[in-house]
């Protein structure tokens, strides 16, 4: 997501009492963490945001029970090409994450029904929230054993063991940025990154063909890369031979090269040259210290796993639900007695059926180029099952994984069309075969 964009003036701390950390569950959701925040006692879930400088709401049915108040309106601007979007200020909000409290948050309230990540992500999200946590703690990101834990400034010690490294940040609006390498054409090229926890993917840089930092000509497609505030963004997808943080080296990286018009906000900090994101970010645990401008980090286990793109060219969004007919066989018991004395059991197979409503997958991209669209499969198809297996026994998630799988493994879709069911069979894609 990252790179809001307002004018606003300070506000209110998170405490955390007499504690000295804190540590929080959280989700990880197509490389994104969703934490649990109470707004004005209200439970709402939100993306944790490195690239955001304010707290954001969206996605809201009825925002009396939140209580906002003290309002004025204001213009926000993020990625995408579609201008500022209206929004509501609202002060002295109570924003609770663990045992941490701000009685003072500012919170910006957008009602565009299209900013809404739930669809794309199958699960809940009321709001993003980024830099009002990170500035009043150093923050413990663990990927791996899914949990943050904010340490108090005082207590915190930095980590000894050779297995952590420490790499310096600055700060630039509020959002975190640090130094990093990658090797296009053989060539090792300095960049600057935004820090970006709410970006799935794993690394975007900007077109720059002074500096080589450009795509593959013979190794790159066109695609949606995303959705910021101000709409769409659009651009190249392709691969890199090697990114470098520290003294860690990845190969193979996945990139996108976002159009120059979806990134007119990010491009204001000049030496920026893009941003490493979630699907880059899991791969490492981190120590995140705004204050002393610093990140730790050592690699986890999910630093080798291999960079894959959407194989599929599918992409699905959870709409409303269909309603379902199930089996279900049960086992009937009758007890008989002869004229000896003896007793002998029947078994009976009794086979009932329960209607339910599940939730529904749509399609609503196919990629122009993909095996699937040659199949047949067309945008507004609703998934009836996966490989054989109903759709409504998988979370949204776990269908993607399936479309990110290595080219050439076979996908059989059951799809509702028109109160119809049809099925078709497709390969994974070569992405980049021409």
């Amino acid at each position: 997501m990252g790179c809001i964009s307002t004018a606003s003036q300070g506000q209110g701390s998170f405490n955390l009492g007499a504690e000295k950390s804190k540590k929080v569950r959280f989700k990880l959701i197509n490389n994104l963490i969703i934490v649990p925040v109470e707004v004005n006692g209200i439970n709402l879930s939100f993306v944790l945001d490195t690239g955001v400088s304010k707290a954001i709401l969206f996605n809201l049915v009825n925002t009396d029970s939140l209580k906002i108040k003290n309002v004025e309106v204001i213009n926000l601007r993020g990625l995408g090409g579609d201008g500022a979007i209206e929004a509501l200020k609202s002060k002295n909000n109570l924003f609770r994450f663990g045992n941490a409290i701000n009685v003072n948050q500012d919170i910006f309230v957008v009602f565009d029904s299209s900013i809404n990540f739930t669809p794309r992500l199958g699960v809940q999200v009321h709001g993003i929230i980024g830099y009002d946590l990170f500035k009043d703690f150093v923050v413990e990101i663990n990927y791996s054993s899914k949990y943050i834990r904010l340490h108090k400034h005082g207590f915190y010690k930095p980590r000894k063991s050779k297995k952590w490294q420490t790499i310096g940040l600055n700060l630039y609006n509020n959002k975190p940025y640090l130094d990093a390498e990658v090797v296009i054409d053989s060539v090792s090229k300095p960049v600057k990154l935004l820090i970006d926890s709410g970006g799935s993917d794993a690394l975007w840089l900007f077109e720059d063909e002074d500096s080589g930092i450009m795509p593959n000509e013979d190794k790159f497609f066109d695609d949606f890369l995303g959705k910021g505030l101000s709409g769409a963004v659009f651009g190249r997808r392709s691969k890199i031979e090697t990114f470098k943080l520290g003294d860690y080296q990845l190969r193979d990286i996945n990139v996108a090269f976002p159009d120059s018009l979806s990134i007119n906000v990010a491009r204001q900090y000049k030496d920026r040259s893009g941003s490493i994101a979630g699907n880059l970010l899991k791969r490492f645990n981190f120590f995140i210290d705004y204050k002393n401008e610093r990140i730790e980090l050592k690699k986890n286990g999910n630093f080798k796993a291999p960079f894959y793109y959407n194989n599929s060219g599918i992409v699905l969004e959870q709409r409303g639900v269909r309603v379902v007919r199930e089996k279900f066989r049960t086992n009937s018991y009758d007890i008989m007695r002869s004229s000896q004395n003896d007793t002998a059991t029947n078994l009976d197979a009794i086979v009932t059926y329960s209607i339910s409503l599940k939730p529904a997958y749509e399609i609503v991209e196919l990629r122009e180029s993909s095996n699937a669209k040659a199949s047949g499969l067309m945008i507004g198809d609703v998934l009836a099952s996966v490989n054989g297996k109903p759709a409504h026994q998988f979370s949204l998630q776990e269908i993607n994984e399936i479309f990110y799988d290595k080219e050439g493994k076979r996908i059989t879709l059951n799809i509702e069309r028109d109160g119809k069911e049809m099925s078709f069979r497709f390969a994974l894609d070569n992405v980049f075969k021409k």
